[in-house]
């Protein structure tokens, strides 16, 4: 469900069902971030300028990405490490357990990770900005859309069963 009536803070907003997974493959975070990206991307497709209204989107994805490259182990540079402090005291020390170059190898990791889903967002869209529009024009229409809306204009997902089965594992 998505819509642009204000919500709170929040000049719109989407819900999604909840997912049942346990186990997230890096591919899987990555089309996460590029979604996450996809409003500030269309702001950007559309009116060649970006506004303050992404921020929680971009609270999501600097989360996400950093939990990528400090937690999961999941980027090539920090390699098969993880800085999660399970006691939860991290959070309140005034250091880091590792040094001061590591701090801006994962700085600069986590950055990289968000730009490179915010410049496939918006590939995506200028490929798509017909289908972007209808989408818009229908928000601006009924306020709120739903899955059949979106099947409309952009079809039935396409993706691997397969796949899907043995995530949900």
């Amino acid at each position: 469900k998505v819509t642009i009536v204000p919500r709170g803070q929040s000049l719109g907003a989407a819900w999604y069902l909840p997912e049942e997974r346990l186990i997230v493959r890096p591919d899987q975070m990555l089309d996460e971030m590029c979604a996450t990206m996809g409003g500030r991307a269309a702001e950007k497709v559309i009116f060649n300028r970006i506004s303050t209204g992404a921020l929680s989107d971009l609270e999501k994805v600097t989360k996400q990405a950093r939990a990528m490259v400090t937690i999961y182990g999941l980027n090539d540079k920090i390699g098969n490490v993880t800085y999660y402090d399970s006691t939860g005291q991290s959070e309140y020390s005034f250091s880091k357990p590792y040094s001061e170059e590591t701090a801006m190898l994962i700085d600069k990791e986590i950055s990289t990770l968000i730009e490179s889903q915010y410049q496939r967002a918006i590939q995506i869209l200028e490929e798509n900005k017909d289908k972007l529009n209808q989408l818009a024009d229908i928000l601006i229409e009924k306020e709120v859309i739903f899955k059949d809306d979106l099947e409309e204009i952009f079809g039935k997902r396409n993706f691997d069963l397969n796949l899907q089965e043995e995530t949900s594992l």
